[in-house]
């Protein structure tokens, strides 16, 4: 292939390993690729340097970059870990094509968002500051004086110090292109409707995510967002007659009410057959206004519920959602007053979804009970799933079909495409033969989850001869050693990652991690007796060294990067 045909084509390859594999062809396409490189993600931001980024691909658009490990979000990892973005923020003024910036988990002070403000000809389209803390309302108001040219505004779940609103006035005064503004689970409480109402007037919104406020205050807003497709947050404190006037845009198709109660159900009705998505894991609606809900939602793409659905809630969703791509259960409470009860779905919804979602490409579910024959029928039927998700709750219900070694095995049997599994089981819930099958028929998986599995080191080890594209793994209460950890890691050819809370320490268990030491490869610690409960270690490779930016949180091996 010529040079010249070579430059043409390669803007329109963007998947990041078939990157890679060309950049490894010649010195001439690693610097084509090097040089015409856009969107680039780092999993841990301790994996490389801000230097190295720049000097590798000094043209990229759009950065993506991770901080604490995923179980930071469940406190299993100390907040002051790490994860500082202020090394990566000081050097984007180098990156003069940059207009798409998301930090994840990270730490963000205001400091840095004044560094992102005041970059010279800041031309930023997109922010996201998605899980972060460290900033107040005062960094924000710099961002929405200086970064005019906004189209994307996220901040969900983000732990953000509230001064005033005066950021958001700010936003809606200068801003007239945003089309996606997030706070969701921020509870943020000084933003004033009349200047969502501004903002509505100003630009072209099509998605907005707020916090709480009353849907009542809302309908001027309804009536000026007339281009709004997605609308999540609210709730509802007035009486139910007063939310008769309201009117949802017209092209509305994703809505997640919040601390809706079954009698504010009527208000959703209009607009449940347009709608492709529904979140209603904050709506504290029982079983039956569920599938009161569902039954006229014959659209629906993405629902995101809880287990107060229970088996009754799926089997409707099976018979009514025939389109839907993405189902996520999560875990409910147990609410007496309102008749809400948790923990209410088993193997027998399970497999009303799979025999009738066969779109299924995403299914996170939470049971109280589970079967092989679920599993089973899961893999029989959902042939386009990539993300399998399955959560045994620590109930009292006792559970007969365990170990599941022989549903797992007709589940990754049946689903090709699977490219993540997460199974987080009871002890006895899948033996050392159920993780040889994990290694064994896992070809495509590149991150699994696993916890309270396998019996002996043995079936770590089987599990560890396989899953040949496997580069992140996380595992909680395990019974494996040390030294079982090390040799596994060091057999999984593809990993890039792992991290371990809850496994079978010993006095040498240190030395026995340093088996799986070898060039470039990160061993650190979690120190801290609340976070260190039988073992928690995080290991990743890197080619910025050992850490040095807080010792205090990590104890870190010894180890030379050769």
């Amino acid at each position: 292939m010529s040079d010249e045909i070579l430059e043409c084509c390669i803007p329109y390859i963007q998947d990041p390993s078939d990157r890679s594999s060309i950049s490894m062809v010649s010195k001439r396409w690693y610097e084509l690729d090097r040089l015409t490189r856009r969107t680039i993600t780092i999993y841990l931001c301790y994996t490389t340097t801000p230097q190295r980024l720049y000097d590798r691909f000094p043209n990229i658009e759009s950065l993506r970059l991770k901080g604490k490990p995923r179980p930071a979000m469940y406190n299993l990892i100390p907040d002051d870990w790490g994860g500082f973005a202020k090394p990566w923020i000081d050097v984007l003024g180098s990156f003069r094509c940059l207009n798409s910036l998301h930090l994840r988990r990270m730490i963000v002070t205001d400091a840095d968002l004044y560094t992102i403000g005041s970059v010279k000809g800041c031309s930023l389209q997109l922010l996201k500051l998605d899980k972060c803390s460290g900033f107040s309302t005062d960094g924000l108001l710099h961002i929405t004086r200086h970064c005019s040219n906004l189209r994307t505004l996220f901040l969900e779940e983000s732990s953000v110090d509230e001064m005033n609103g005066e950021w958001f006035h700010q936003l809606a005064l200068s801003n007239t292109v945003l089309e996606y503004l997030n706070y969701y689970m921020t509870f943020l409480e000084k933003i004033k409707v009349e200047d969502l109402e501004l903002l509505a007037r100003n630009c072209p919104l099509i998605s907005v995510k707020i916090s709480d406020t009353d849907l009542f205050c809302l309908r001027n807003f309804f009536r000026i967002a007339a281009r709004l497709q997605e609308f999540c947050g609210s709730c509802f404190d007035a009486e139910l007659d007063r939310y008769a006037d309201i009117v949802f845009p017209t092209q509305l198709s994703s809505f997640g009410p919040m601390y809706m109660l079954d009698n504010y159900l009527p208000i959703c009705f209009p607009v449940a057959n347009s709608l492709w998505k529904l979140d209603i894991v904050y709506a504290t609606l029982t079983c039956g206004a569920q599938c009161d809900l569902l039954q006229r939602c014959h659209n629906l793409r993405v629902l995101e519920t809880t287990d107060v659905i229970g088996d009754q809630g799926l089997e409707v969703v099976s018979l009514t959602c025939k389109r839907l791509k993405k189902l996520r259960v999560e875990r409910g409470e147990d609410v007496p007053t309102l008749g809400v009860r948790a923990g209410a779905v088993t193997h027998r919804g399970l497999i009303s979804v799979a025999q009738g979602c066969h779109d299924l490409e995403y299914l996170s579910i939470n049971v109280a009970d589970i079967g092989n024959e679920a599993l089973e029928c899961v893999g029989a039927n959902l042939n386009n799933l990539n993300v399998f998700r399955l959560v045994l709750l620590d109930k009292e219900e006792t559970i007969t079909d365990l170990p599941l070694d022989n549903g797992v095995r007709a589940l990754l049997q049946g689903c090709q495409n699977l490219r993540r599994l997460s199974l987080y089981l009871r002890q006895g819930g899948l033996s050392d033969i159920g993780l040889s099958y994990i290694g064994q028929y896992s070809q495509n998986v590149k991150r699994v989850l696993l916890g309270s599995v396998g019996e002996t080191d043995a079936g770590l080890l089987e599990f560890s001869k396989g899953c040949p594209r496997l580069r992140a793994l996380e595992m909680r209460a395990c019974c494996f050693t040390e030294r079982a950890l090390a040799i596994a890691a060091k057999q999984l050819s593809s990993l890039r990652y792992i991290w371990v809370q809850g496994y079978r320490s010993s006095e040498t268990g240190t030395i026995d991690l340093l088996e799986m030491a070898r060039p470039y490869w990160n061993i650190e610690l979690v120190h801290g007796d609340k976070y260190n409960i039988n073992g928690n270690f995080v290991a990743y490779y890197s080619l910025a060294g050992q850490r040095t930016d807080h010792p205090g949180s990590i104890i870190p091996l010894a180890l030379p990067n050769l």
